[in-house]
Order: structure tokens, then C-alpha cells, then sequence
């Protein structure tokens, strides 16, 4: 792998975002109606190969059961609004009229409430009773002290997010979470991340983890790179964690991990480049956050954007384009890749010639660095 001299005394190898690259067509090409884009992890088979980011803009109770309800998965924040207020709303409103200028320290007031037990499991049942999968995330920080009352509630799949979760967190102060002993010792499958190499991944997947989330998530509403000086071109880190799914799966004698990219997949284009670099499916963000019956009312932010002591994350306006069912379905109604997701995922998929997802895992990919004119 060819490295670049950064100085006398550094050196760092190329690494690519979705911007930087393109797929290619095939001899083949098949009708988009003949297009499967369905996926399965453990049990639970989902229609779309779509997971909704755990952020307070992005997913309620209703909003989590509607996009079950169209094929996806959804998944709470069961650190958020949701489960630190009985009803919401109103901070939700607030947040949606904050200044700028002071919209970082309102919010880490809002978010000062403790995390309720009873509001967890309530919210978890909210979207059982409609009949959609159950998916609860936690912080490595929270899993400790709430995985109880979330497995309790009766999860179907619990995910362990955080901007990096490592299978070894080192500290001096406390026991820190052991994810294999975690994971082995309970009984519903567990998606972890961010991971962004090889290696971190290979151990995560070790760990006996369903699922492995690509990135650090949060991509439009980050400042991980301002503020720590920490990112991960996409492309490149989804191509090098697919590397270690196919290693493990040696390795395990056959044990697959699904790799899901999650961070800086905002639009339809972005979606059928991560695929094409070996995602299984995505985790969206932005792009579910721009519905018009999202809860965030246009806006979208992350749990870095309120983080009590260091924020990481701003609130951003995406602006609300479209109902959630239009945004992933269509018909789209502007030529910008944020309406029809899965239309345009199916149509991707048609012209290069591939039926299913993990056919197109393997299409051809050039580095094509797009400049903008």
C-alpha cells in the first residue's frame, strides 16, 4: 500500500471519501423493478437496507414506527429527549427556535435531565405494540448502567454507538465495559462502532458482534475533525472494515458480521457508493432528518452537539423536503440525491447489472475525484 511522506519524520497513507470515487457500469443491465435491496441481520429480515441514525431530529416513537412500517430499521436514542422528559415536544419546539450563538449551551441545559429507566422501557414498547423490530441504542459510557432495563423492555437489537468504541478501553478509574463478555452473555444480537480501520474492526467483530457501524456517525452535524482533529474519509474506511469481515469470516470458519457505514451518507449517490465499497447497509442521519415528520422540524444534531463538557457537533439546518415516505420511495421532485434513496439505490444496482446487495459489493469502483465547478 503506497504511503505519502507528509514530513521527514511522518508518513500517511491516501485514504478516499464517497466524493472521491465512482462505480462503473457493467456488460449487464437488468430492469430496476427485478432489483432486490432487502437485507437480513440475525433473524430480522428489512426490506431496505436502511437504518435510522439513534438522534433525537431523526427518530421518535412515530417516527420509528412509520419506518418500520416502510421496510427500515429504526432505531431510538435511549439517551435522548425521549427518555428524559415525558413529553417532548416542547424542548423539541425550542430547540427548533434556538439562536445560533447560543444553541450549543441552551441545548446542554435541556439535555441536563437525568435518564429515566421507566422512560426507557415505556418508549421500547411504544414501537413493539405497533408491531416494528425494536432497536435501542446506548453510549459504551450508559451501557453499563441501563443494558438491564433496555433488554428488559424486550429489544430485539441493541446497538452500542459512539463516535469510537474500541474491544479494549483502557482506564484507570473504573471497570470499563468488556464487550466480548457483554455480548456473549446476552441474548439479543448487538451492532457496535464507530470503527474506522481494519484492526479496530477486526476486534469489535471478535467480540461476537452481529453488526459493525463504519465512521464516527453524525456526519453533517460534526465537528469531530475541528475539534479533535479525528475523521474518516468514508470509502476508504467501509473498504478496509469489509476486509476484515471477509478475513474473520476465515477466521470463525463462517461467521458473517454485517458492515453498516454510518456517518457522511447523506444523499442517494452516497448510499450506492457505500454499498459498492462492502456495506451490508447504512445508517442514516441527515437524510431521514429532512423529512417533514421528522422530529427535528428541519433541523438535525447528534449527542455530540449537547455533550456537557466537550462538544463535538452543531446543530444544522437540512431543511424539511419531503415526507419520509417520499425521501426514501419518492417520486422525487429535485435532481439533488436527498428524495428516493431506495429508487435510486435499485436503479444504481440495474445499471451496472446486480440483482441484490451483495451482488453489488462486488461491482467495479475508479477513483474519480469530483470537482466542483
Amino acid at each position: 500500500m503506497t504511503e505519502i511522506e507528509i514530513g521527514r519524520g511522518k508518513r500517511g497513507r491516501r485514504a478516499y471519501s464517497f466524493d472521491d470515487i465512482a462505480v462503473v457500469p457493467s456488460r449487464r443491465t437488468r430492469d430496476p423493478e427485478e432489483v432486490s435491496v432487502g437485507w437480513q441481520i440475525d433473524a430480522y429480515h428489512f426490506d431496505i437496507p436502511v437504518i435510522a441514525a439513534p438522534m433525537d431530529s431523526v427518530m421518535s416513537p412515530e417516527s420509528a414506527i412509520a419506518l418500520g412500517r416502510l421496510g427500515g430499521l429504526p432505531v431510538l436514542d435511549l439517551e435522548g429527549l425521549w427518555t428524559r422528559y415525558e413529553d417532548p415536544t416542547p424542548v423539541l419546539a425550542e430547540i427548533a427556535t434556538l439562536d445560533p450563538a447560543t444553541a450549543t449551551a441552551r441545548m446542554q441545559e435541556l439535555y441536563a435531565p437525568e435518564i429515566q429507566p421507566e422512560l426507557i422501557a415505556q418508549r421500547l414498547r411504544e414501537v413493539r405494540e405497533a408491531g416494528v423490530t425494536v432497536a435501542g441504542a446506548l453510549s459504551p459510557q450508559r451501557t453499563q448502567q441501563f443494558w438491564k432495563t433496555v433488554v428488559d423492555a424486550g429489544v430485539d437489537l441493541f446497538v452500542i454507538r459512539g463516535t469510537t468504541v474500541s474491544a479494549e478501553h483502557v482506564s484507570g478509574r473504573a471497570e470499563p465495559l468488556n464487550l466480548k463478555r457483554f455480548i456473549y452473555e446476552l441474548d439479543v444480537p448487538v451492532i457496535v462502532g464507530g470503527a474506522a480501520s481494519y484492526t479496530a474492526a477486526l476486534h469489535l467483530m471478535r467480540t461476537g458482534a452481529a453488526g459493525v457501524l463504519v465512521g464516527f456517525g453524525g456526519g453533517a452535524a460534526h465537528t469531530t475533525r475541528r475539534t479533535l482533529g479525528i475523521h474518516a474519509p468514508m470509502a476508504s474506511a467501509i473498504a478496509d472494515v469489509a476486509a476484515a469481515r471477509r478475513d474473520y469470516l476465515d477466521e470463525s470458519g463462517g461467521r458473517y458480521v454485517h458492515v453498516i457505514a454510518d456517518g457522511g451518507v447523506g444523499t442517494s449517490g452516497d448510499i450506492v457508493k457505500a454499498i459498492a465499497c462492502g456495506a451490508d447497509a447504512v445508517m442514516l442521519g441527515a437524510a431521514l432528518a429532512r423529512a417533514t415528520d421528522a422530529p427535528g422540524r428541519g433541523l438535525h444534531w447528534g449527542p455530540e452537539a449537547h455533550h456537557q463538557e466537550l462538544p463535538r457537533g452543531s446543530r444544522v439546518e437540512v431543511g424539511a423536503v419531503a415526507s419520509l415516505e417520499q425521501i426514501l420511495f419518492g417520486p422525487g421532485r429535485v435532481a439533488d440525491g436527498t428524495t428516493n434513496l431506495v429508487g435510486a439505490l435499485r436503479r444504481a444496482m440495474a445499471t451496472t447489472g446486480y440483482s441484490d446487495v451483495k451482488e453489488f459489493q462486488r461491482v467495479e469502483v475508479v477513483v474519480a475525484p469530483y470537482q466542483q465547478s
